[in-house]
């Protein structure tokens, strides 16, 4: 493509201040003021009567599917409403009526928009036809969609090798689209297949599959009325998966306990206000957390082990503690494990995970007798450098209670997108499955490749080094989502093509290759058709279940196209129709994919017709307590090692995390209501005896700055707000501090960024 023109991009967008208002936290979650700010933001951004004739079919049965978290719909859905605060907020991203057309981008250059906040680039509207960036220019200007496959095929040609081509995926694609998208990979010629998954829940993906045989949760929506426990872990469900307190509301009438375990008291966690019960309107609503361990970040190694070396000591002197028929049965290392115990003193756990003996001795009571337990968990728990073995303790812990295979129990890691699940399940993956290259050979006639790919930051690293020259993403934010900002961002500019199949303007477009390409799709909530004959795909959430989505909203455009209609469409121009696949045949026929599908991987079989209603539930061992795959055919303890920080004087171990008013790299507004922070984004979590130490005072102006491989990276203007926190760590929200994650340092085994536990010093501005 010739020489390009370094173009003037920024890194961060702009920097400053918005206008803070600080108040005091929440001490509870959703009620009237969820449901008042849930319609402002849909009133505003599509209109009265249109949203509410959107948010009465979303999550119902022959409705869409929320376009933001995957927690699961019930089998029978309020009709009242079921959906929450921030999925209204999603549904009024998705289908504004501000539209980031052809005026738009012959307004506002490629540098201008990038010094936009993400806010404020969120906010430019649906996109709404195809758009290119030539070389050296820094105006998209319209395409046609015939001209951009053509671009395409001849850049994907142009390669020397398959493994020169990206190909990412985000949650958001529904199951058929992601199936196509990984045949056509692999028909190019590649794995190089990275996906959110990479950057989220991989580390629970490796250590339940190395310890239980599956890497997915195993718990159901229902087991949530009978568990005697739930633990939630590393989690905020109050703004990340609202929907989820009426499931610990439903625990906790019936008599189960809950105990939260975060650097951070969330207001989700305190107390629930369901809007749809008169309690939660007129009265106080719902007491949930009744134990809170408020440890250190990434110290949740030494309060797991802690905690069962306390049971172990009370089931030596009853014998009954622990389920000791079930560990007998079921699984292998209960010895070695327990011996391994002793390695560590009691007093050196409760030191590094900084909480009182008080908390744990109540929690340590919770959990004695009882074994109906589940434990949640998310980004909290995942993304450190030893991500794996936080969940592989959170296994060992289920298993000496006997807490798998039974109703009320299990594993349940919570999904952040909406098929981010679903998306691994039809085969996007880096990794090699002999099975699967076996059954697409028998189905579709072509090999697969047998070479592992690379996953995100591995990915990121090969552009970087101008080792990739093509990156196409199905969906997503990529420079937002990824740790490292400026060096994500010089890796894509180096690509001689990108290109991003989206619904809306995010940084990532603004980030481009010598050339780049937008292509606009159709969105969860609109309605898609062919001749006339409205089509429906299907999506898995958080715990396993297919259903069926089915857009009712008028596209915004007529100049969209389908995801399966342009991966399809992508691939017919590659191949010039010298293929086995019918690519065009399967772009436009959504049962023909999953009739393929179902050939492919036997566990979709009758997808067309078990998905209909409320769908149903992918086979998972675990359920079965069947572990005959894993070595001597029982579920695996693990031997977990202490995570050690080594922090020197001054330094702090900085967790990133979302607001409330964010889903993702999706920004909704500019306030974190139950934390207390309102139209401000540049803040940083403290506690306050740090802050008098380093010489502090509330609204402080300091920047961030980390230190790895001898390379200095900040992040400037961040406002210091007092909090409770423990000492020695922060908090501040991504994706503006993710320039301060190096890409280079992620989990053991699963590869995830460190973006939960970042060493970082202060820097006061004077």
């Amino acid at each position: 493509m010739g020489n390009n023109k370094k173009r003037k991009i920024s890194v961060t967008g702009s920097t400053e201040f918005t206008g803070i208002t600080v108040k005091e936290p929440a001490t509870y979650a959703a009620g009237l003021t969820a449901v008042k700010t849930a319609l402002q933001h849909t009133f505003k951004e599509m209109g009265v009567v249109r949203s509410l004739n959107a948010l009465a079919h979303m999550n119902q049965k022959e409705g869409f599917d929320c376009p933001g978290c995957a927690w699961p719909d019930p089998d029978k859905p309020s009709k009242l409403g079921e959906y929450c605060e921030n999925g209204a907020k999603a549904l009024s991203e998705e289908a504004t009526l501000k539209r980031a057309d052809a005026h738009f981008f012959a307004r506002h250059s490629i540098e201008e928009l990038s010094t936009w906040t993400d806010f404020q680039i969120g906010k430019s509207g649906r996109l709404t036809e195809p758009m290119i960036l030539r070389a050296n220019n820094t105006f998209y200007e319209p395409i046609g969609w015939e001209a951009a496959f053509d671009l395409i095929a001849q850049e994907l040609h142009n390669l020397d090798s398959p493994d020169e081509g990206i190909f990412y995926t985000s949650g958001r694609s529904s199951n058929e689209a992601a199936f196509l998208y990984g045949l056509f990979v692999r028909a190019f010629g590649t794995n190089n297949m990275p996906d959110c998954s990479n950057m989220c829940h991989e580390s629970s993906g490796v250590a339940l599959t190395e310890t239980l045989g599956i890497g997915k949760g195993s718990v159901k929506l229902e087991d949530f009325d009978k568990a005697e426990v739930v633990i939630v872990m590393g989690q905020n469900p109050g703004t990340n998966h609202p929907r989820m307190l009426s499931a610990l509301q439903k625990c906790k009438e019936n008599g189960g306990k809950i105990i939260s375990i975060n650097p951070l008291e969330e207001a989700g966690m305190i107390r629930f206000k369901n809007p749809q019960e008169i309690k939660g309107v007129l009265a106080s609503g719902t007491s949930l957390t009744d134990v809170h361990l408020q440890v250190k970040i990434n110290q949740d190694v030494p309060l797991l082990k802690l905690l069962i070396k306390k049971l172990a000591a009370l089931d030596r002197e009853h014998g009954t503690v622990f389920d000791h028929d079930f560990i007998n049965t079921y699984t292998h290392g209960y010895n070695e494990f327990l011996n391994d115990l002793d390695r560590f003193p009691e007093e050196e756990l409760i030191s590094q995970s900084g909480v009182e003996q008080k908390q744990i001795n109540e929690a340590v009571d919770l959990l004695a007798n009882r074994n109906k337990i589940i434990i949640c968990w998310a980004m909290g728990l995942t993304q450190h450098k030893n991500g794996v073995d936080n969940i592989k303790e959170i296994v060992n812990l289920l298993l000496l209670k006997g807490s798998l295979g039974k109703p009320g129990a299990g594993t349940c890691p919570v999904r952040g997108h909406s098929n981010v699940q679903g998306d691994r399940s039809v085969g996007i993956m880096h990794h090699v499955s002999k099975e699967l290259n076996t059954a697409i050979e028998k189905t579709f006639g072509f090999e697969a490749p047998n070479t592992e790919g690379l996953d995100t930051v591995h990915a990121i690293e090969a552009m970087y080094q101008n080792k990739a020259k093509v990156f196409i993403a199905l969906g997503g934010n990529f420079v937002s989502a990824a740790s490292d900002t400026e060096y994500t961002m010089e890796a894509l500019q180096n690509c001689n093509l990108t290109v991003n199949i989206s619904t809306k303007l995010n940084r990532t477009h603004l980030v481009p290759g010598k050339v780049a390409l937008i292509l606009p799709t159709l969105g969860r909530s609109e309605l898609d058709h062919k001749n006339g004959t409205p089509r429906f795909f299907t999506v898995e959430n958080s715990m396993g279940k297919v259903h069926r989505s089915k857009g009712i909203l008028p596209p915004v455009s007529d100049n969209l196209k389908s995801e399966p209609e342009i991966i399809g469409e992508m691939a017919h121009a590659y191949f010039k129709g010298d293929h086995p696949v019918a690519w065009k045949d399967l772009s436009e026929d959504y049962n023909l994919i999953r009739q393929k599908l179902e050939q492919v991987i036997k566990s979709f079989k009758g997808l067309n017709e078990q998905s209909s209603g409320s769908g149903f539930y992918l086979p998972n061992n675990v359920r079965q307590l069947d572990f005959s795959k894993l070595p001597h055919g029982k579920a695996q303890f693990s031997l977990c090692n202490l995570p050690d920080h080594n922090l020197k004087e001054n330094q702090f171990v900085l967790m990133t995390i979302r607001s409330h008013d964010q889903f993702n790299t999706t920004i909704y507004g500019l306030n974190d209501r139950y934390r207390g922070v309102f139209n401000e984004r540049r803040v940083v979590f403290m506690n306050p005896d740090d802050m008098a130490q380093q010489g502090f005072k509330k609204l402080d102006v300091v920047n961030l700055i980390s230190n790895y491989d001898q390379k200095e990276r900040k992040a400037i203007n961040f406002l210091v707000v007092p909090y409770n926190i423990p000492r020695g760590n922060l908090a501040s929200y991504f994706p503006e501090t993710n320039v301060l994650v190096p890409y280079n340092h992620f989990a053991d085994k699963s590869n995830t960024p460190i973006s939960k536990s970042v060493i970082v010093t202060l820097e006061k501005q004077l």
